[in-house]
């Protein structure tokens, strides 16, 4: 299948188009911030995102900007990722609702990832809401992507139908 052509990148942009492949992980201080069944989930300016060719940033947090008592290790499989290595997932518990596999980290990420271990990342979808310096963000399309879409990354993004093989 052709890849589609790159959206517009308007100042203060980055194309999604630019991102590598394979993926890489960088550090970023951008203030990250997640909202779950009315409390604070997570919060850090210490986080890294992933990114990779056609997908927008996905998100990580250190272990201790999360609120470890809103985590419960999911029942289920775990996942392998061809440049992270195998990922465990991690529900979601507020004081009135739950949600299943909706977190995952890399206990013992591949080399290039090293500076993933134990960082969880979130789908943003199930949350109340997620924010990237005080912008709420977009979740990726589709049912398995974790990025995080905001006015800071131009498409088309990889999730919807038809774009399994971009």
């Amino acid at each position: 299948m052709r890849h589609p052509s790159p959206d517009l990148v308007r100042p203060g942009q980055e194309s999604v188009w630019d991102y590598p492949r394979p993926a890489i992980a960088e550090l970023t201080d951008v203030h990250l911030r997640i909202l779950f069944d009315g409390r604070v989930l997570a919060e850090t300016r210490h986080g890294v995102r992933t990114l990779e060719t056609s997908h927008p940033p996905s998100y990580y947090f250190p272990p201790v900007d999360v609120d470890q008592a809103m985590l419960a290790l999911a029942g289920g499989s775990a996942s392998i990722c061809e440049w992270k290595g195998q990922a465990r997932y991690l529900d979601v518990v507020g004081p009135t609702r739950r949600a299943n596999r909706v977190g995952w980290a890399y206990p013992a990420p591949t080399r290039a990832f090293a500076c993933l271990t134990d960082h969880i990342a979130f789908y943003a979808g199930p949350m109340d809401a997620c924010f990237v310096n005080g912008e709420k963000v977009t979740p990726q399309p589709g049912g398995f992507y974790g990025g995080w879409i905001t006015s800071a990354v131009a498409g088309p993004f990889k999730g919807p139908p038809g774009t399994q093989f971009w």
